[in-house]
């Protein structure tokens, strides 16, 4: 490769890595900037430069992102299912910004198509692994000590779940709970980011006149949610890690609903159950934590796309 190509080599994989620097927020790329990165390069593999209206719309989409977007992941050998669930807003943003770093093209447009695709399926190859990376994310593991209490044990679920969770392994841990103490009920089973849209759903889970929030951290807006519960006449009942608990009861109070909330802690909440479940099966603790856990597992095949987050206990 001449001096000049591999100028243009390292010049475009400094494009590439300071965008995916700039895309970090919390400390994580989410799917759907992975995804948009990969749309926009596979539009500068077909055409250099590329004039924005033909990949922007009016309303600021990136053509390509939404309709043809699994045809794209899969011709990466990245499966569909990658974006289950996931909006793509600051996707598309993104996915400009890559654009206009690359001048729309204009900056490798001089280089042959068999000069250019090599550096670009080099930016691609960054990418998709980011993607496969997070597809082959190993499943919750635990050792679980059975000399320790119940509530003890989803405590080490949820905090072991902490970091990668977003609140995913707390709603289904608590809808396993759900369906394996009312065996005679459907428990609905949504997918755990569903509830921060709009919908018409009075919490995560109803079960006659109550209403289940599950939230990893309390917010107004849940506890908002919760005073609207009220006003129709349920009884909403707010699950959350122990260490969430006073934040939610102080949020209550700034609501004037304290009294009329009912504040559990997540790992109380199961806890109970595994033992009342325990002494009116004969079971021990250990095996109807493991039930539930295979429940949880069922229920987050069926609707969430990380099945990394899929518990297994020791």
């Amino acid at each position: 490769m001449s001096k000049q190509m591999e100028a243009i080599r390292q010049e475009s994989r400094q494009i590439l890595n300071n965008w995916l620097i700039s895309c970090t927020r919390d400390g994580k790329i989410s799917r759907n900037t992975v995804a948009m990165g990969i749309v926009v390069i596979d539009h500068m593999r077909k055409k250099c430069p590329l004039p924005r209206g033909e990949v922007v719309s009016k309303g600021g989409e990136i053509k390509g992102a939404r309709s043809g977007l699994v045809n794209i992941l899969e011709t990466y050998d990245i499966p569909g299912s990658y974006l289950k669930e996931v909006t793509t807003r600051q996707g598309h943003q993104d996915g400009q910004r890559l654009f206009e770093q690359f001048d729309w093209g204009k900056k490798i447009a001089h280089l042959t198509t068999l000069q250019r695709d090599p550096i670009l399926k080099e930016l691609l190859d960054v990418l998709v692994k980011k993607a496969t990376e997070w597809l082959k994310r190993q499943n919750l593991k635990l050792d679980i000590d059975r000399r320790q209490t119940p509530a003890t044990w989803v405590h080490v679920i949820v905090e072991n779940a902490r970091h990668r969770s977003g609140g995913i392994v707390e709603q289904h841990l608590v809808g396993a709970k759900l369906e394996r103490r009312f065996k005679d009920l459907t428990i609905p089973n949504h997918p755990a980011h569903s509830g921060d849209r709009q919908t018409a759903r009075a919490g995560d889970f109803e079960i006659s006149k109550l209403v289940y929030h599950v939230t990893a951290t309390p917010t107004r807006n849940v506890i908002q949610k919760c005073a609207d519960n009220i006003k129709a006449g349920l009884h909403p009942i707010l699950l959350t890690p122990g260490e969430q608990e006073n934040k939610a009861r102080v949020l209550a109070q700034d609501e004037g609903i304290d009294k009329e909330l009912t504040i559990i802690s997540l790992e109380d909440f199961v806890a109970l159950n595994i033992i009342e479940l325990a002494i009116d099966e004969n079971k021990d603790f250990f095996r109807v934590l493991k039930e539930i856990t295979e429940i949880y597992n069922k229920r987050l095949g069926e609707v969430e796309t990380d099945l990394s987050l899929q518990i297994q206990v020791h």
